[in-house]
């Protein structure tokens, strides 16, 4: 027996972070090992792990879709691998952790930042060259988008929120100077200010998930330049590349006398990784903020059956990983519009991705012999899960009979989508399933909006009773 420590982390930090803990979990004590989970959610950091529990622990094992910091780890054997691992079988994750854990090159950095006084120079360097060796072992550019993303989005609901609040009390002109400095104009100018951070945060911490904090100064600059030139979500996206490469290729290149060592974090990283940046920025920001134009031109202009294609590309895209890379791309692409007032696709791709959880939970209930006590039991919590916009509920009923179950989540979550672009609705937050329909302004054309959910529900339901077989005559 083991000694495990482990930390889960996904972007939205919501449903994998906490079922990837559970699976790590069951892995272990299937294995005979003792683990503790340290869970970094939308919550923050839950089930902390101790400095004496990381010293008595054999292996580290990073299940997660974002940077996480490995500082602490130094000069354990850690483990990296994503979430869906871990959900899907964390028995095999932990058995190949023992195989293939090793101590990461340059840790003695990390050890180094817990005293750099008496290491008589600052690590931060050497942080970022690990870091460098690091990435290799990664998911690559997904998991840096994926690490931007997951800290744009708190900014994104709390703004889109509170512009919705101060509509609600206000009315549709509360931002004239009749309403000015009323409650209703402060929690709406409030909300803007949330969506003006949004892509100066989304590329600031693109620049820290690859060159650590020296590139969260060079990153959010970035996204300020894109802001300012047009550029939005999309320019906010390269910047943050940009200023994290730039940032990494800086560190590995020049090169100080030790007693100038503690200069290169603090001034000459931030200083020159923003100059050539911004200038880069200002490089690109014409065309891409074109780019960005056509597109918003395209999107908004799109009828009919261009419609009914987009959306059900987007509701296949949700349902096909469940919080995957294609999963996730969908919901970035739709919540990166949303700073470009363009709602149609972040609505759709909510609604599609509901659709799984709540197909599946209809048909345990309706196609009761298709599914084994526990499914059935199982199926309460994904309709739960599913009203909560949380798509993952559907992820242990696809891992146990993939072959039929993602298909007819695909089909469901299609037709929803497309019905949902084909209705116009409109959605102004990227998060919150049913509880955020009653709320004025978020949602528009509710009633159509709520039918192409309950369509893609029962559709879902239907084609899972129609591929899956009874559990008696289900093959052992």
């Amino acid at each position: 027996m083991a000694n495990i420590v482990a930390i889960t982390s996904c972007p939205t930090g919501i449903a994998h972070t906490f079922m990837a803990a559970e699976g790590l979990e069951q892995g272990a004590g299937k294995l005979g090992h003792t683990i503790k989970v340290e869970t970094q959610g939308s919550v923050g950091a839950q089930n902390q792990l101790g400095d004496a529990e990381i010293a008595a622990a054999e292996i580290v094992v990073i299940a997660a879709d974002t940077n996480v910091d490995l500082s602490r780890f130094a000069g354990k054997r850690i483990y990296e691998t994503s979430t869906k691992d871990a959900i899907n079988d964390g028995a095999a994750v932990i058995q190949t952790a023992f195989e293939r854990a090793a101590v990461k090159s340059g840790e003695a950095a990390a050890s180094a930042q817990a005293a750099p006084a008496a290491a008589g120079k600052d690590a931060t360097g050497q942080l970022l060259e690990a870091k460098a060796t690091q990435s290799a072992s990664r998911t690559g550019a997904y998991k840096h988008l994926m690490t931007g993303v997951s800290y744009m989005i708190p900014f994104v609901v709390a703004g889109g929120l509170l512009i919705a609040i101060g509509f609600a009390m206000g009315g549709i002109y509360v931002y004239d100077d009749a309403h000015k400095g009323t409650l209703a104009a402060n929690l709406f100018w409030t909300g803007k200010a949330a969506f003006q951070l949004m892509v100066p945060i989304l590329a600031g911490y693109i620049a820290f998930s690859l060159a650590d904090r020296p590139g969260i100064a060079p990153g959010m600059i970035a996204g300020v330049i894109a802001d300012s030139v047009g550029a939005g979500f999309l320019g906010g996206l390269l910047g943050g590349f940009i200023a994290g490469y730039t940032v990494r290729g800086l560190n590995q290149t020049i090169t100080l006398p030790k007693a100038f060592e503690g200069l290169k974090p603090v001034l000459i990283l931030p200083l020159f990784g923003a100059a050539i940046t911004g200038l880069l920025m200002y490089l690109i920001g014409g065309p891409v903020h074109s780019a960005l134009a056509a597109l918003s031109e395209f999107l908004k202009g799109m009828q009919g059956s261009s419609a009914l294609v987009l959306g059900a590309l987007l509701g296949a895209m949700m349902a096909f990983d469940m919080g995957g890379p294609v999963n996730k791309a969908a919901y970035t692409f739709g919540t990166g519009l949303i700073a470009s007032q363009i709602y149609e696709p972040m609505a759709a791709v909510m609604a599609a991705g509901m659709t799984p959880p709540l197909g599946i939970a209809l048909a345990t209930f309706i196609f009761r012999n298709r599914f084994s006590a526990d499914e059935r039991e199982a199926g309460k919590a994904a309709a739960a899960l599913g009203i909560s916009f949380i798509t993952e509920g559907a992820i242990p009923f696809a891992a146990k009979d993939p072959f039929r179950v993602i298909p007819s989540l695909m089909i469901g979550s299609a037709v929803t989508g497309a019905m949902s672009m084909y209705f116009g609705a409109q959605l102004k937050v990227p998060h919150g399933g049913i509880f955020v329909l009653p709320m004025p302004n978020v949602v528009t054309n509710v009633v159509e909006y709520t039918l192409a959910i309950v369509v893609g529900t029962v559709l879902t339901a239907l084609a899972l009773g129609i591929l899956k077989k009874p559990v008696a005559a289900a093959k052992v």
